[in-house]
């Protein structure tokens, strides 16, 4: 049985088919609109060009944003125009297959699960948090292989805890959040601070900070550490040591068998993840005198809300 995944993005959509193994047989992609008629034409537009083209039998969405606990109805995504909107009812009429919707760091979480970095009888753990590292921080918890959503179907907003009183302003209204210290627009921000207090650190990223029409971006900070800059490598010290203070964070709540790390920057994860590992080890309430989580970078790479969204659509299809 064959099944899309779709990944609404906030600047594209990114469809694909998937077998039942996982594996990415096709794709499409479009741009992201900003009106809510025309996201929804782009959506049926990348899911018709990939039903012309193969036997599909049902499709997942996958998206950032609070979704209702019956995968139906889209609450309300920051970089989307839904708001309280059936979409998996509408999409579905226009398509004529079935469409259920998750929260994208759900659906990475579970294909993860199934064919990625916590797949396998050895590595299967009961309790896996997974932390999507993008422009923000995206999160999903599994228990037994289930989804937590809370009461409400939003949780767990990981990424705005706050580690700052008074810190860094969130576009979610609050000051301090974790996303705001550790994620590829903190990397950045991290920089950019560190430029300001000392300009003469690293000339190369300040002449690529006035020069570049938005502004350095995360990769280009990664890609200056892996060159040896010293200002790049501070910058991403800084990442791990706050990826570790919100790891040992996570585990005094939630106390998991493993963390999977994925998202755009966990492909720079040479560069800090045996840091943050260390961090997270002494920042540990009790550390060494418990098991410590096993952390792993994702397999599945930016797939993951894809695969994930197309098998949450097989499940429901064979589930009927």
């Amino acid at each position: 049985m064959l099944t899309i995944g779709v990944d609404v993005g906030g600047t594209s959509v990114r469809a694909g088919v998937v077998d039942p193994e996982g594996a990415v047989l096709d794709t499409a992609r479009a741009p992201t609109p900003a009106e809510e008629s025309a996201l929804d034409a782009a959506i049926v537009g990348v899911v018709d060009e990939l039903v012309a083209r193969h036997p599909v039998r049902a499709v997942g969405l996958a998206l950032a944003g609070f979704v209702s606990p019956d995968r139906r109805v889209v609450r309300f995504a920051p970089h989307l125009p839904w708001r309280g909107v059936a979409v998996a009812d509408r999409i579905a009429a226009k398509c004529m297959l079935p469409v259920v919707i998750e929260h994208d760091a759900n659906a990475a979480a579970l294909a993860e699960r199934r064919f990625g970095a916590a797949s396998g009888s050895g590595s299967r753990a009961r309790s896996i948090v997974f932390i999507a590292l993008g422009t923000g921080i995206g999160a999903a918890l599994l228990i037994d292989g289930q989804i937590y959503r809370g009461a409400h179907g939003v949780a767990p907003e990981l990424g705005h805890l706050r580690v700052v009183p008074g810190g860094r302003a969130c576009p979610c209204g609050k000051r301090g959040c974790w996303e705001r210290y550790c994620s590829g627009t903190a990397l950045v921000t991290t920089l950019v601070e560190m430029l300001a207090a000392d300009p003469a650190a690293s000339p190369m990223l300040a002449r690529q900070t006035v020069v570049e029409a938005r502004g350095i971006t995360g990769r280009q900070v990664a890609a200056a550490a892996r060159d040896g800059d010293p200002l790049g490598q501070r910058a991403m010290a800084e990442l791990a040591r706050w990826l570790g203070e919100g790891l040992a964070l996570v585990a005094d709540i939630y106390d998991p068998e493993l963390v999977v790390i994925g998202g755009g920057v966990s492909g720079s994860a040479p560069l800090f993840l045996d840091e943050a590992r260390e961090h997270y080890a002494r920042t540990l309430t009790g550390g060494s005198h418990r098991p410590l989580a096993r952390i792993r970078t994702a397999q599945l790479a930016d797939n993951g809300g894809v695969i994930g969204a197309a098998q949450l659509a097989r499940e429901q299809v064979t589930t009927r």
